[in-house]
């Protein structure tokens, strides 16, 4: 897919660290962003399954 991208500034509540360190984006960021990247993300409100390839 191709999106043009928009710089999203991150705010408090738009991610947390995992117990390995990793950023990991929050609903609220994903709805700020306004589109879903179809990687799978783990809290994607857009309902993507990255095992079906398809938004449910």
């Amino acid at each position: 897919m191709n999106f043009q991208r928009k710089r999203i500034p991150i705010e408090d509540g738009d991610y947390y660290l995992t117990p390995e360190g990793y950023r990991c984006f929050t609903e609220k960021y994903h709805l700020k962003r306004g589109y879903c990247c179809e990687s799978g993300c783990r809290h994607c409100p857009y309902g993507y399954n990255s095992k079906t390839n398809k938004q449910e």
